[in-house]
């Protein structure tokens, strides 16, 4: 990066000078941090010529919260809520990797039947983050109506979420061994009725939005990216997905009961915004085809082991467990050393590697639609500057 970092003598932090090319008819323009299709703390250094980008560079690191050394001196089930603060939009896919790290390297088996409501409430939660960035994704690109129905939608599953875990949005509800509670008839019955519910909302939210002129002039043929730029910089999810590369941690790493279930990986070949918006709009409908075949099939006993520690104190030893989060590949490579906590924590943050690429995407590119290039990475930020 081209980013000159010189001591600020008239305080304790660094200025940061954006180098800019030889050419003298070129602009300097921030786009964030209070840009509101930044959606956080996100900075990028912008070299403009007229409306069209020369060059972009992010800056990082505004909401640093250090997460990785909390899980240095937190003990391990201190740790816990610390992963669902990292993504709070799919919040479990994270705790998630974080107690399948720790079951790993300890060898604790999990019940069936919490495997089934680990895959019944994570599926739930990632339509929720998808329904987010479908409403915020339209806002960015000015049109306001369709962020009301996203939350509409997803004030629904917050409610049934909500009654087994405790929370909304940043759940604590995964557990060594387990879940933290099991669910009841009340909670099968709604979800059953919400997935109904959603079936129904999407044919009406094609014909509202997907299938809308004004829409695809923004995303069709914009933010092109070919199979081996999202190699180059690790991006996973539904940009690799919107690039027709087939990859999904749940097929290609199966994890807890996936291999159960009928469902399939969405792709597109188009390497377009509408080819990332399309792939994560057939994910909520395929979640929802999982959500009822576990429902189907849920298994009776226990929802955490009979003998879950309390205090877990891991072996000696490193292990690695990665998930499909909604933004793509959540990874743990966890580091004991038969302490409380551990040794060292490193979290492969997809997000992360989704931005890396956008300073090559967007070159070249109209102003306005690097804001639709932007949106169809589905940054969340404290999840980048974890």
């Amino acid at each position: 990066m081209n980013l000159d970092l010189r001591l600020d003598t008239s305080g304790d932090f660094y200025a940061r000078k954006f180098q800019p090319t030889k050419r003298e008819d070129t602009l300097i323009l921030n786009m964030g941090p209070q840009h509101p299709s930044t959606h956080g703390v996100l900075r990028i250094l912008l070299e403009i010529d007229g409306e069209y980008i020369v060059r972009a560079e992010p800056v990082l690191g505004y909401i640093h919260r250090m997460h990785e050394k909390m899980a240095e001196v937190m003990s391990y089930p201190q740790y816990l809520p610390n992963p669902a603060r990292t993504d709070y939009l799919h919040a479990l896919a994270w705790g998630w990797a974080h107690v399948g790290a720790v079951e790993r390297i300890m060898g604790l088996e999990v019940p069936e039947r919490a495997e089934y409501i680990r895959v019944i409430t994570c599926e739930l939660n990632r339509i929720n983050s998808h329904l987010l960035w479908w409403g915020a994704y339209l806002l960015d690109l000015g049109a306001f109506t369709p962020i009301m129905y996203s939350f509409d939608d997803r004030e629904i599953i917050m409610d049934i979420m909500q009654r087994i875990t405790g929370s909304r949005l940043t759940y604590c509800y995964y557990r060594f061994g387990g879940v933290s509670d099991d669910i009841d008839d009340r909670f099968v019955n709604e979800t059953r009725e919400q997935c109904a519910r959603m079936k129904e909302r999407f044919k009406m939210y094609k014909a509202l939005v997907t299938d809308n002129f004004i829409l695809r002039k923004r995303v069709e043929e914009i933010g092109e990216i070919s199979v081996e730029t999202c190699r180059k910089y690790g991006a996973t999810g539904p940009v690799l997905r919107g690039s027709g590369q087939a990859y999904d941690v749940r097929r290609a790493e199966p994890y807890s009961v996936y291999d159960r279930f009928d469902f399939n990986i969405p792709t597109y070949d188009s390497c377009d915004a509408m080819g990332r918006y399309m792939v994560r709009m057939d994910e909520m409908q395929e979640s929802i085809k999982i959500i009822e075949q576990a429902l189907d099939s849920l298994p009776q006993g226990d929802f955490i082991h009979p003998k879950a520690p309390k205090r877990a104190k891991p072996p000696a030893g490193d292990v690695y467990f990665a998930v499909e989060g909604a933004r793509g590949k959540i990874g743990m490579h966890l580091v004991s050393d038969e302490g409380k906590s551990a040794y060292r924590l490193k979290l492969r943050a997809p997000g992360f590697s989704n931005l890396s690429l956008f300073a090559e995407v967007s070159q070249g590119t109209l102003i306005s639609d690097a804001v639709s290039i932007l949106g169809s990475l589905d940054l969340v930020i404290p999840e980048i500057d974890r």
